[in-house]
C-alpha cells in the first residue's frame, strides 16, 4: 500500500487533529519513518506527550514551544523503544519534570524463542534500539493512565517489538508502529516477533475503533479495513513463502529476493528480516523447520 500523496504536514508545528489532541511531526524523514515521527499532545491543561521522538534539540524546542502558559506537561508516554520514538523522553523529562511511562526496557516483552535467537551472534537485528531507555513508571496491559480531563488505557501490542504499547483514548487508538496507514510494520527478529504481531492484530480487532493515530503518517480513518488488510497481507506473504519452499529448502535471503521482486534494493534487507520473522513463526507452527540450528543464515524446509 502506497503512502497518501497528500500527507505533507509542516515539520515541528503543533496541529490540532481534534479537540484535546495535537500532533507535531519530527524532522526525521526516512524510508522507515515516512515524513517523520508523530509526537502527540493529549489534553488541554495537563498534557500527556506520547512518543517524544528522536534525540533532537529542534524537536524538543517544538514540543516545549507548543505548551501554552496555561498548560504543563504531566506525563511523558513512550510506546516503544526505537530510536525514533523514545530518546527525547529523557531531555523532555529533565526540562519539564514529568515522569516517563513505558512498558519496560529494550528487551521487555521478548518471548523465549526470541531470547534464544538473540543469544546467537548470527541473528543480527536490533534496528535502532534505544538501549538506554528505562521508564520511571512501568505500564502493563490494561493499565489506565489518567490526567487532567483525559484518560488512556494501555494495550500491550508486541510484534514490531516486544515492549510495544498502543493506547485507547475513547474510541480512538494511538497505534504507534503496530498499525500505520502508509506501510506495514517492520517485524524483525529478535526484537520483532510475527507470532506476537498477529496476536496483537487480533487483539485490536476485538474493538470497534473510530480512528487510529499512528507513529508515522496520517490518521487511519477506517481502522477495521486497515487491520483486515494487514492480516491478509501477512497471510499472503506466508502463502508465498510456503509456495517457494515447495521447490526445496531456502534461506530467508533467497526467499526475499524471490518474493519481494518490486522492493527497492535499499529495502531488501528489511524484506529479508520480514521473511525471517515468517519463517520463525512457521517453525513455531510446525509447518517449516530449519536445516540445522535456528539462525539467520539457516535454510528452511517444509515439514
Amino acid at each position: 500500500m502506497l503512502p497518501p500523496d497528500d500527507f505533507d504536514p509542516p515539520i515541528g508545528i503543533a496541529q490540532e487533529l481534534e479537540p484535546g489532541l495535537r500532533r507535531i511531526v519530527a524532522d526525521n524523514p526516512s524510508p522507515m519513518t515516512y515524513r517523520g515521527t508523530n509526537t502527540y499532545l493529549v489534553g488541554t491543561r495537563g498534557i500527556a506527550v506520547i512518543d517524544p521522538g528522536p534525540a533532537s534539540e529542534a524537536h524538543l524546542a517544538a514540543i516545549l514551544g507548543a505548551i501554552r502558559p496555561d498548560q504543563h506537561i504531566s506525563h511523558i508516554i513512550v510506546t516503544h523503544t526505537h530510536l525514533d520514538h523514545s530518546p527525547l523522553s529523557r531531555d523532555l523529562a529533565q526540562a519539564c519534570g514529568a515522569p516517563i511511562l513505558g512498558f519496560g526496557g529494550p528487551a521487555a516483552g521478548r518471548t523465549p524463542i526470541m531470547e534464544t535467537l538473540a543469544s546467537d551472534g548470527d541473528i543480527g537485528g536490533g534496528e535502532g534500539i534505544d538501549l538506554d531507555f528505562s521508564p520511571d513508571q512501568c505500564v502493563a496491559d490494561g493499565d489506565m493512565i489518567a490526567g487532567d480531563g483525559w484518560s488512556l488505557q494501555a494495550i500491550h501490542t508486541p510484534g514490531h517489538i516486544g515492549n510495544h504499547l498502543s493506547f485507547a483514548w475513547g474510541d480512538a487508538c494511538f497505534s504507534a508502529d503496530h498499525v500505520m496507514g502508509w506501510a506495514s510494520s517492520l517485524v524483525s527478529p529478535p526484537d520483532g516477533d510475527l507470532t506476537d504481531f498477529m496476536a496483537s492484530c487480533a487483539r485490536l480487532q476485538r474493538d470497534i475503533w473510530r480512528v487510529f493515530y499512528p507513529g508515522h503518517g496520517a490518521p487511519v480513518s477506517d481502522p477495521a479495513s486497515r487491520m483486515a488488510w494487514l492480516v491478509s497481507h501477512r497471510r499472503m506473504r506466508e502463502a508465498g513463502i510456503l509456495e517457494a519452499l515447495a521447490a526445496g529448502p531456502a534461506t530467508a535471503q533467497a526467499l526475499a529476493e524471490q518474493i519481494y521482486t518490486e522492493t527497492p534494493p535499499a529495502l531488501l534487507g528489511a524484506a529479508m528480516r520480514n521473511v525471517l520473522a515468517h519463517l520463525v513463526d512457521l517453525t513455531g507452527k510446525n509447518q517449516v523447520a530449519p536445516v540445522g540450528p535456528l539462525v539467520k543464515s539457516a535454510a528452511f524446509k517444509l515439514i
